[in-house]
């Protein structure tokens, strides 16, 4: 006699969005971008399910902090097009690190996430200061020390 298995799927009222707090000081852009990643989608957890938002919402302090590996911090270049003659815009880590230190890591998370809707709903859900203060306190996140 075969045992049947039960597969739950998750669906939207039944998934909590717990706080989680991530300090970014001295971590790799890549290794930190990719564990931010797995965080937003939800991979962390048992009821993760690819089409679903599952993850937690995540806060990331001290993003002026991360260095990169290597020679990129110098050799990097951040381009932009607006579509207009003489518009395209390169930026080195230096340039962009002085103008907003947390579009390095949003760049790099956004890179990590699915190339579809739910990418623009992830990013909403990853909050990204560049100090060690920041506004979500009354959520109280939960401190994550991750492995990178």
């Amino acid at each position: 006699m075969a045992t049947s298995m039960k597969t739950t799927m998750a669906h939207g009222p039944s998934v909590t969005h717990p706080w989680k707090l991530v300090d970014a000081a001295g971590k790799p852009v890549g290794r930190l971008a990719v564990a931010l990643a797995n965080l937003l989608r939800g991979k962390d957890r048992p009821d993760y399910t690819p089409h679903v938002c599952t993850g937690a919402m995540v806060v990331v302090i001290n993003a002026e902090k991360v260095k990169f590996t290597g020679s990129k911090e110098t050799d990097k270049i951040y381009t932009r097009y607006s579509g207009y003659p003489g518009g395209l815009k390169r930026l080195t880590p230096a340039m962009v690190r002085a103008k907003n230190p947390a579009l390095i890591l949003r760049h790099a998370v956004s890179g990590m996430l699915p190339k579809n809707h739910t990418r623009a709903v992830l990013l909403r859900r990853l909050k990204i200061y560049p100090g060690p203060e920041h506004p979500h306190a009354a959520q109280k996140p939960e401190p994550v020390e991750l492995r990178v």
